[in-house]
């Protein structure tokens, strides 16, 4: 999806989703193997060759094995970019903006257990937790300059930072909550996770606003 400049929300053109979708199916074939075998002994050969295309078409889209599982570790930031991205009002108002990410049927889109594996095996495997933290840490600016545009204010003030980081928390600890937690049918599903974690950090927008 992207944003035209009145809100209204648009396909991409077909060069992008066509990568996107090449990006996708290598880190599927990426986490089966990481998930298999783990992820020492799978190699970047091995990930190209599941997924169909040579070792150096893997290096043009990625520049590790590891770094191969990315755009599924990323999919509730990129949906919360992109709501931010087509939603906001122009108001300056973050707390209203971040009322409209708040969308359990796109969550509900995405290979959900897929996600779950990945963010478990992050836990035990450090080559995939930096490349949840990095990716962590390239959402925080990527918020920064959004929160900027809506607010009218410098991506570099320390109030906009504050925030940036706030929501970079707020989606990190409620998928880290969803995916670490027992399996049980009583507990809520991701996307209801999310909502409460972004509920909690409107309250601070609305009282800081």
């Amino acid at each position: 999806m992207v944003a035209h400049a009145d809100g209204r929300a648009g396909r991409q053109p077909l060069t992008q989703r066509r990568r996107e979708a090449t990006r996708r199916e290598i880190a599927e074939e990426a986490l089966r193997l990481f998930a298999a075998r783990g992820v020492a002994a799978t190699t970047a050969e091995d990930i190209a060759a599941a997924a169909g295309i040579s070792t150096r078409t893997l290096w043009r889209y990625f520049r590790s094995k590891e770094d191969c599982v990315r755009p599924l570790l990323t999919a509730g930031m990129d949906i919360a970019t992109e709501r931010l991205q087509a939603y906001w009002r122009g108001d300056g108002s973050l707390a209203r903006a971040l009322a409209c990410v708040d969308d359990p049927g796109a969550l509900s889109a995405q290979p959900l257990e897929a996600l779950r594996d990945l963010v478990r095996l992050s836990r035990d495997e450090p080559g995939l937790r930096a490349v949840w933290l990095e990716a962590h840490f390239d959402a925080e600016a990527v918020f920064a300059s959004l929160i900027a545009e809506g607010t009218g204010r410098s991506a570099q003030d320390l109030a906009v930072r504050m925030e940036a980081g706030m929501l970079n928390a707020a989606l990190r600890i409620a998928m880290e909550d969803w995916a670490l937690r027992p399996d049980r049918p009583s507990d809520p599903p991701l996307a209801e996770t999310l909502t409460r974690a972004l509920h909690t950090a409107t309250r601070y927008f609305d009282s800081a606003s």
